[in-house]
């Protein structure tokens, strides 16, 4: 089965629209979404109708800090995003913050773990940027293989039977089998807010069969999205970043 995994999407409808439209000539008979739905941009309604049409569907749907925060008013964040999280909080309706407080932290199927930050501790949202927060959540749950996002930047970790880890940057559109004799951590790029220098939408699809993987890019409207952040009154820093992909 041909599986789409989707993080960080971050409200961004433009992005999100070309993502499902690819995933989908692509073949993926079903969905993943690891977490961060909302913040940072414009279309937080949209992304969560959505997103419940999806999982109505069959698709999994996991929690994000992002997510977590509308319903946390203690918290805080850097500027750009906690700005963007407390307008968002006005936008939404008890329908969207029911579904959002509903989200599990994990989901582990057929050996495989689905989270948004890392297996080490879901809830505390590390960032894996680096072999050892790599090893870290690798060493916390028993499944071959580990997704997560929260990093916006596609990376690839693998630990050897000598528990010799290496990591890599994927390429797009080449797929990379998961040797069993391995352990693989894969993070997601974003959809809504990439951030290693390309602005087009980021996502992966999993081949359950072939037992590989490959990072997928999704062209989209970045002009008519960071407009929109713009008509918002959201921090022009945040159409910035759509547009840069940083």
């Amino acid at each position: 089965m041909l599986v789409a995994l989707f993080a960080d999407l971050h409200a961004n409808r433009e992005a999100l629209t070309a993502c499902l439209a690819q995933a989908r000539a692509c073949g993926a008979a079903r969905s993943v979404f690891l977490g961060d739905y909302v913040g940072y941009g414009a279309d937080p309604e949209w992304v969560l109708d959505t997103l419940i049409d999806e999982v109505a569907r069959g698709a999994v749907a996991l929690l994000g800090n992002h997510d977590a925060a509308v319903g946390q008013f203690g918290d805080s964040m850097l500027s750009a995003a906690q700005s963007s999280i407390e307008w968002t909080r006005v936008q939404l309706g008890a329908r969207h913050r029911a579904f959002l407080a509903s989200q599990p932290l994990t989901h582990e199927e057929q050996g495989r773990l689905f989270v948004h930050a890392t297996a080490a501790a879901p809830g505390k949202w590390g960032y894996v940027t680096e072999e050892h927060a790599a090893l870290r959540s690798l060493r916390a749950t028993s499944c071959g293989v580990t997704f997560c996002g929260h990093v916006h930047q596609p990376a690839l970790y693998d630990l050897s039977g000598t528990k010799s880890i290496h990591s890599f940057v994927p390429v797009t559109g080449a797929p990379i089998p998961l040797s069993p004799l391995r352990r693989w951590l894969a993070v997601l790029g974003s959809v809504g807010q990439p951030r290693d220098g390309n602005p087009a939408a980021g996502w992966t699809m999993l081949d359950t069969v072939k037992n590989q993987v490959t990072w997928m890019r999704a062209p989209y409207d970045v002009e008519a999205a960071a407009a929109k952040v713009r008509a918002a009154g959201l921090p022009d820093s945040i159409a910035e970043r759509l547009r840069a992909g940083r």
